[in-house]
C-alpha cells in the first residue's frame, strides 16, 4: 500500500479519487439501463425472461421464475446444519437490535378541543434485491428483510439472479426463509429492479426497493426512484481505520483487507499518528494478500484506492476521517470511546481491537447496509424507519378554531391564496 504524509493537497486528491467510484459518475451505463427498464415496463415478463437468458444464461419462464417451497426445502438439505444455526443466531441479534428502533403512533390532546398526532404505518410491500454473480450474500438478506418484518411490512418480495441452471444459492434461500421473505423470484440486474418498480405478469409492483447490487442495479434504482421509493444508491465498499501506536499492525492489516476483497473499486484507508505502525501494517498487508483467495481483486483495490496516511496528530486524523465520511470506521487507539465522540460522519463505528468490521457484517445486530461515497454526511444506516411512513393527525373543534381563525385567514391572504382564506372564514360567516 502507498504510504504518505497527510497534507491538504493529498487529502483533496484522495477525496476526488474516491468520488470517482460513485454510481453517479457512470453515465455511460445509463442508456443501457434505461433500455432494459423500458423493455420490462412495456413487454413485462417477455422482456424479463429475455434479459435473464441474455445476462444470466438462465432459461426462466412464468412457471419457474418463482422459487417453490420444495426448492427451499432442498436448500436446507444442501446447507451445513451448523451454518443454518449461525444464520439463526445472526437473525436473532439483528432482530433484537432493530426492535429497539420501532416507532409508534402518538396523539396529544388539549381541553380546548385540539388533537395533534402522528400515525405510523408500515409500508404495504417492499422489494429486496440480493446480489448473486461473483458472490452470494445471505447476510444481505437478513439485514434488508428483518427490519422490514420488525416494521410490520406484510409483503416482502425478493429477487436474486439465478445461475445458468436456474438455481439460487442455497444459503440465500435459507436466509430468506429464516428472515421471513414472502416471495422469492429468480431475476437479477436492472431487469429485476424494473420488474419490482413497474410490475409484470409474474412480479407484482412494490412500494419500495432496497438492497445492494452492481452498477446496473444501482443505476436502475436511481432511474425508477419516484415510481417507487428506494433505500439509497450504494457505492463500492470502504473502510477507514484510525490508529495510534498502540494498535496491533496485524489486526489493522487484516481489517483493511476485509473490505478490499469485495471488489476492485473497494477502498481501504489507514490514518495513523505512528510512522512505525504505517510501515508495519504495509508489511502485514503484503503477507496476508499473498495467501488470500481473492488476491487479484485485493491488489487492484489497494493499487487504486488503498492508502496509509501518516497524520501529525489525532485531531488531524479525525478531521480527515470526517471529510472522507467512510462507510465503515474502526478506531484502534488508546481510548477509542473518547475519540468516537469527535466523529461526525461515518456509517458504522467499530471501537477497540476486538470489534473488527466483519462483526458488524454478519453478527452483532446493527445493520450492515450503510451510506457510502461520503454520503454518511447526510445518510444513515438502513433501519426500521426505512420501512414505515408517517401521517400527521390534526383535529380542531369549533371552540379551538374560533380564537385563531382570523390569524389563519390573514396569513393566507398575505400569500395571495384567497381560497385558503375562504376555507377557514366560511366556517364563521355569521360572525363576519
Amino acid at each position: 500500500m502507498r504510504i504518505a504524509r497527510l497534507e491538504k493537497e493529498l487529502k483533496e486528491d484522495i477525496l476526488k479519487n474516491l468520488l470517482k467510484r460513485s454510481p453517479n459518475q457512470y453515465e455511460a451505463y445509463e442508456k443501457a439501463v434505461a433500455e432494459i427498464i423500458e423493455g420490462v415496463k412495456t413487454r413485462k415478463d417477455s422482456a424479463l425472461f429475455e434479459y435473464t437468458k441474455r445476462f444470466d444464461r438462465a432459461e426462466i419462464d412464468k412457471d419457474t421464475i418463482r422459487v417453490t417451497p420444495e426448492e427451499i426445502e432442498e436448500a436446507y438439505r444442501l446447507i451445513d446444519p451448523e451454518v443454518v444455526q449461525v444464520i439463526r443466531k445472526s437473525a436473532e441479534n439483528i432482530r433484537a437490535y432493530h426492535e429497539k428502533q420501532k416507532q409508534y403512533s402518538w396523539f396529544d390532546s388539549e381541553p380546548s378541543g385540539i388533537i395533534l398526532g402522528q400515525k405510523v404505518t408500515p409500508l404495504a410491500s417492499v422489494g429486496v434485491y440480493v446480489p448473486g454473480g461473483k458472490a452470494a450474500y445471505p447476510s444481505s438478506v437478513l439485514m434488508n428483510v428483518i427490519p422490514a418484518k420488525v416494521a410490520g411490512v406484510k409483503r416482502i418480495a425478493m429477487t436474486t439472479p439465478p445461475d445458468s441452471e436456474g438455481k439460487i444459492y442455497a444459503g440465500t434461500l435459507v436466509a430468506a426463509k429464516e428472515a421471513g421473505v414472502t416471495e422469492i423470484y429468480k431475476a437479477g440486474g436492472a431487469q429485476a429492479i424494473a420488474a419490482l418498480a413497474h410490475g409484470t405478469e409474474s412480479i407484482k409492483k412494490v412500494d419500495k426497493i432496497v438492497g445492494p447490487g452492481n452498477i446496473y442495479v444501482a443505476l436502475a434504482k436511481k432511474a425508477v426512484y419516484g415510481h417507487v421509493s428506494i433505500d439509497s444508491i450504494a457505492g463500492p465498499s470502504e473502510i477507514l481505520v484510525l490508529a495510534d501506536e498502540t494498535a496491533n499492525p496485524r489486526y489493522v492489516a487484516a481489517d483493511l483487507l476485509s473490505q478490499a476483497e469485495h471488489d476492485e473499486l473497494a477502498s481501504a484507508i489507514l490514518i495513523t499518528t505512528s510512522e512505525k505502525l504505517a510501515y508495519q501494517v504495509s508489511e502485514e498487508v503484503d503477507k496476508f494478500t499473498a495467501v488470500l483467495s481473492r488476491k487479484e481483486i485485493i491488489n487492484k483495490s489497494l493499487d487504486n484506492y488503498g492508502y496509509i496516511l501518516i497524520a501529525s496528530n489525532l485531531e488531524e486524523a479525525v478531521e480527515t476521517a470526517n471529510e472522507i465520511a467512510s462507510e465503515h470506521l474502526e478506531i484502534l487507539t488508546r481510548d477509542p470511546f473518547a475519540l468516537m465522540t469527535k466523529i461526525q460522519n461515518a456509517g458504522a463505528i467499530f471501537l477497540g481491537e476486538y470489534s473488527s468490521e466483519p462483526l458488524g457484517d454478519y453478527y452483532a445486530g446493527p445493520n450492515h447496509v450503510l451510506p457510502t461515497n461520503g454520503t454518511a454526511k447526510f445518510f444513515s444506516p438502513l433501519s426500521v424507519d426505512d420501512y414505515i411512513k408517517k401521517s400527521s393527525i390534526i383535529s380542531y373543534s369549533r371552540e379551538a378554531l374560533e380564537p385563531v381563525y382570523k390569524d389563519i385567514v390573514r396569513f393566507a391572504r398575505a400569500e395571495g391564496l384567497t381560497a385558503h382564506a375562504n376555507s377557514i372564514a366560511v366556517r364563521f360567516e355569521e360572525e363576519e
